[in-house]
């Protein structure tokens, strides 16, 4: 059985004022020629189509012609589920009369329970689309109150789906979340505060493979457990990543082989680091000026119109940082990314900015109870 497993789209999405429409839409096209090269047994989603639930209405058509072409054109089967930038509503208008195409549209935990079922040599294999699981729908959905949080609400649904997988057939589930042990970036949502969104690998013991969306780097959380990663770099942070998609070969035992493809981008998003004047003589011989760039300066002096001069040679620069203007800012004045902070050094930084003292032990003690109640009382207000 042949899986090819792509996820993250986030199709309109908008980088620093610049949209990654046509970007997207020229890795797409590559994608289709993927699927009619390696003739899959089905095409997974794995959520997060979109990149907010109500998308602009190109990155709609977008969509509407890259399935068309896989299910309509290709033949092939097609499981898309919704993640948490997508509307479950919107992604699975007309999935009933889609079914009988061959494509699936999953956005409802009910869809989790109807599976997708194919035949290979070695008998069946039920494909499971479990969209991201918000823990108020799951508690409505499986009559079950006591659930909080997505980790209950995620191992609630994979025990029923157990319940009802028929003993020694193969099983795939499509999912959608951070689970314990990927290695996040900057470009994805959180889910909850604190690590509440968290969902432990084990809870998809017994599943021959998993095909996980949210993180956007790919990469292998446990055994069949795996993020296909984003379609492209989608900020600045991920300017080290390999986007790929995976091909997965199912055989007839729970080991399956995963093959990283890479397509290749129009452009990159990438940092140059630099003075001015070096970034700029650069350039020339830069065979990928066209990139999306954030341009790191270390000239110390000061400069006029430096973005201007920039995307004279550079014309896709859309940030600029200058480190010497943080540090001369101050300690205090310095931009700080906060997403990077835990709760208690951000405290004890403002603790010590109003009274010109540290916090003591005794008080670090009570703060720690104090951050504890606000998360545990976070966690209850999410589910």
């Amino acid at each position: 059985m042949r899986i090819l497993h792509t996820a993250d789209w986030h199709l309109g999405r908008v980088l620093h004022g610049a949209s990654l429409l046509d970007d997207q839409a020229h890795l797409l096209a590559q994608f289709v020629d993927l699927a009619r090269d390696v003739q899959p047994d089905v095409v997974v989603i794995a959520g997060d189509v979109y990149d907010r639930s109500v998308p602009p209405a190109p990155a709609v058509d977008l969509l509407d012609e890259v399935l068309s072409r896989l299910v309509r054109d290709i033949g092939l089967k097609v499981v898309v589920i919704a993640g948490n930038h997508d509307s479950p509503e919107r992604l699975s208008f007309g999935a009933r009369l889609l079914r009988s195409s061959g494509l699936i549209l999953a956005g409802s935990p009910a869809d989790g329970l109807a599976p997708l079922v194919l035949d290979d040599d070695h008998g069946p294999v039920r494909i499971y689309p479990l969209p991201f699981l918000e823990p108020a729908v799951v508690r409505h959905h499986l009559l079950q109150p006591d659930l909080l949080g997505i980790q209950a609400a995620t191992a609630a649904m994979l025990d029923a789906i157990r319940a009802a997988h028929p003993k020694g057939e193969r099983s795939v589930v499509v999912g959608h979340g951070f689970v314990s042990g990927g290695v996040e970036s900057e470009s994805e949502r959180p889910l909850a505060l604190g690590g509440s969104g968290c969902v432990d690998a084990a809870v998809f013991q017994g599943f021959e493979y998993v095909a996980l969306g949210h993180l956007h780097r790919p990469q292998k959380v446990s055994q069949g457990v795996r993020y296909a990663g984003s379609l492209m770099r989608y900020s600045f942070s991920e300017a080290d990543h390999d986007k790929a998609v995976s091909v997965v070969d199912l055989g007839p035992e729970r080991a399956c082989e995963v093959q990283s493809v890479k397509l290749s981008p129009r452009r990159q998003v990438r940092v140059v680091t630099g003075r001015l004047a070096q970034v700029l003589e650069g350039a020339a011989a830069d065979p990928a000026a066209q990139d999306y760039l954030s341009v790191i300066l270390l000239d110390e002096e000061p400069m006029f119109d430096a973005m201007g001069k920039l995307r004279a040679v550079y014309p896709n620069v859309l940030h600029i940082e200058r480190p010497i203007l943080q540090a001369a800012s101050g300690a205090v004045g310095a931009r700080v990314d906060h997403r990077k902070v835990s709760d208690m050094d951000l405290f004890a930084s403002f603790f010590a900015d109003v009274t010109g003292k540290a916090l003591d032990d005794g008080q670090r003690g009570g703060l720690v109870g104090v951050l504890q109640r606000v998360e545990n009382a976070a966690r209850e207000v999410e589910a």
